[in-house]
């Protein structure tokens, strides 16, 4: 009895910790989501939006000498001008021409972007602290370290919000249009650019929020980017125009990798956390290429 108590146990605390990464995930998603939803186009470099999120971060507390809270709302101002700044020299110029156009400019800039921080500030691990404790908080039999909790929370509050936007308000509407067919909403009046560089600003705002977050966790150096290839089957399996698909794919994702993190690492001697994501996603490509939520058409490139 006592063994199958310790059983549930485990159980429940692996799948609380899967479900707050992958919250945490779906947050990053968000931004794969955004940038889809109004260019129809992917953006192959947000998990260098989410790396230098972190660089600004923490090149503000270290070399400037700002309060955390400062840092912070730097980070985020500075993602936000460079989403528009990219968005107007690289990305405006590709405007109506093939998707597939678009994607190769952002897969470049990924590799530009992840070049730049070693050459510029070093390529260092650097510590982003923030001011939260580090006690883990209790839920029954599992725990969650703070940051996590946070990441959890602000997730939760611009996915909300974020689906409001796109659902209710009319500049969610309008760039749900521009994203269905550019030419018809030029012809019905719609100022595509303004909401390609809407779009790519909102990108800006929340690989910042996962930059911060998650450059909390791990530290920030290039590797950091990799968390935006690791969300990439989020948004597969999901659908990469749908944000509650961005969710449920996250959740799904981060239980799936905690699972096998706590059932079959310890069988195998570890690794299968890292590849049991793309397992999912192969097979979802191969049975609803268009995810769970995203939209039957698709483009084959």
């Amino acid at each position: 009895m006592g063994s199958m108590k310790e059983e549930l146990e485990f159980l429940f605390s692996l799948v609380v910790s899967g479900v707050s990464i992958g919250l945490m995930y779906s947050l990053i998603a968000l931004g794969f989501v955004l940038v889809y939803k109004a260019t129809d186009a992917i953006n192959f470099a947000q998990g260098e939006f989410v790396m230098l999120a972190g660089f600004f971060a923490t090149s503000a507390l270290t070399l400037k000498g700002m309060p955390i809270l400062a840092a912070l709302l730097f980070a985020i101002i500075a993602m936000v001008a460079m989403s528009f700044a990219l968005e107007r020299i690289v990305l405006r110029p590709l405007l109506g021409r093939p998707v597939i156009s678009v994607i190769m400019a952002t897969i470049g800039l990924a590799a530009i972007l992840r070049g730049l921080p070693p050459i510029t500030i070093g390529a260092q691990t650097k510590a982003l602290v923030l001011p939260i404790p580090d006690t883990p908080i209790n839920f029954g039999p599992a725990t969650i370290p703070p940051i996590q909790l946070l990441g959890v929370t602000v997730s939760l509050v611009f996915l909300a919000g974020f689906t409001w936007f796109f659902m209710k308000s009319r500049m969610g509407v309008a760039m749900r249009a521009v994203a269905d067919n550019q030419q018809v909403a030029m012809a019905m009046g719609i100022n595509v650019e303004r909401y390609f560089a809407i779009a790519w600003a909102m990108a800006g705002v929340v690989s910042a929020l996962g930059g911060i977050i998650w450059g909390s966790m791990l530290g920030v150096d290039t590797q950091l980017a990799l968390v935006g290839l690791k969300v990439f089957p989020v948004v597969i399996l999901g659908g990469l125009d749908s944000i509650i698909g961005a969710v449920l794919g996250g959740l799904i994702v981060g239980t799936v990798e905690s699972l096998a993190a706590g059932y079959l690492d310890p069988l195998v001697g570890g690794g299968t956390k890292d590849f049991a994501p793309y397992v999912l996603m192969i097979v979802m490509l191969m049975f609803k290429p268009y995810g769970m939520f995203g939209k039957h058409k698709i483009e084959r490139i």
